[in-house]
């Protein structure tokens, strides 16, 4: 009875510390530097600039092989571009709030460092616009790549490229474009 008791918590103990070695949850955050290709408005002049903004979220790291995660994200993103017309006064900023899941698959190339790319769905929150694109789109998708650093086991940074493919507006022909730099701890 000992000897079974001894290898159900021996079996329970192994579980719990294989669970924890492929599955890992965190939180990240950092910088967008966020822009729209595209035309946005043909027919007039206009100079386009990007906009600098955030992202934080939750984060988790599912390890399938030695070399080979998943990665599933749930951020909260601001997007957009500041529009100069030449014949206004002032600067039309276009800001689109969306809650962005990425799923990146990681690549270790060595111990630390991954190669990370992968697809983003994003769903429109918000829209502060001065520019009137009339209706902004409730969906975006994207893909992405760029590079993860883990710096200990458990905090990391990230740099990342995220291509829109679908237009940000109904009625302008624009797709958002944009840089993040994160940080980000693992528990």
């Amino acid at each position: 009875m000992k000897k079974i008791l001894l290898a159900a918590v021996l079996f329970i103990a192994t579980t719990a510390t294989i669970q924890a070695q492929l599955l890992q949850i965190g939180v990240k955050a950092g910088v967008n530097f966020a822009s729209q290709t595209g035309d946005a408005f043909p027919e007039q002049n206009f100079n386009k600039d990007g906009i600098t903004s955030f992202h934080a979220g939750l984060v988790a790291e599912i390890k399938l092989l030695e070399k080979f995660s998943i990665q599933p994200e749930l951020l909260y993103s601001t997007q957009g571009a500041t529009y100069k017309f030449a014949d206004a006064q002032e600067d039309f900023k276009n800001e689109l709030a969306y809650l962005s899941v990425p799923v990146m698959a990681k690549i270790y190339m060595t111990k630390s460092l991954s190669l990370e790319v992968g697809p983003q769905a994003s769903f429109l929150l918000s829209q502060k616009d001065d520019v009137r694109f009339d209706d902004a789109s409730t969906f975006d998708f994207a893909v992405n790549a760029g590079l993860g650093l883990k710096i200990t086991k458990n905090i990391f940074i990230q740099g990342r490229y995220s291509l829109g493919l679908t237009e940000a507006s109904k009625n302008a022909d624009v797709k958002n474009s944009t840089v993040q730099v994160s940080a980000g701890f693992l528990f």
